[in-house]
């Protein structure tokens, strides 16, 4: 994959309890897009998940991690699974989890049926913990491991 291959890439989470596979997807969004467009879960749709902070604490926080290292990016509330990936043509590629894949492809159907051309999907495998389970939210809130994948606690 070249650096800035895409015009504008389109990237969506929780974004809860920031880790490092958080870290791997937007940073692959990074690398390849010119400009970064990321979705975080409103508290109706990301609360889903259970127990996470706010959308303006996660938004709040994703700024915070961001802005002494990119200028090219808009952070976005997200109400449903696909954002402005269904309505701004200028996204031209999208960056998911092993996990998100089948909502990149179901973008795709709908593009396709306003008479839109696909996105490109880049599919990053899931970033495992010292045990050999993916990093994630849930797990860092149940204490099992840190944010970076270390192990807290057996389980």
């Amino acid at each position: 994959m070249e650096p800035d291959q895409y015009k504008k890439v389109a990237v969506g989470g929780t974004f809860d309890k920031f880790h490092k596979g958080h870290r791997k997807l937007l940073d692959t969004a990074f690398e390849l897009g010119s400009y970064v467009v990321i979705g975080v879960t409103s508290n109706a749709f990301g609360g889903l998940k259970g127990k996470i902070d706010p959308c303006n604490v996660r938004m709040s926080n994703l700024k915070g991690l961001l802005e002494n290292k990119h200028i090219n990016y808009d952070i976005q509330q997200l109400n449903e699974p696909y954002g402005t990936t269904i309505d701004d043509e200028d996204i031209d590629a999208i960056v998911v989890s092993e996990e998100t894949e089948p909502t990149a492809f179901k973008i795709n159907r709908i593009r396709k049926e306003k008479g839109m051309k696909p996105i490109d999907i880049i599919t990053i495998h899931m970033v495992l913990a010292e045990d050999g389970k993916p990093i994630s939210s849930t797990r860092i809130r149940k204490g099992e491991i840190d944010r970076t994948g270390t192990i807290i606690k057996e389980y």
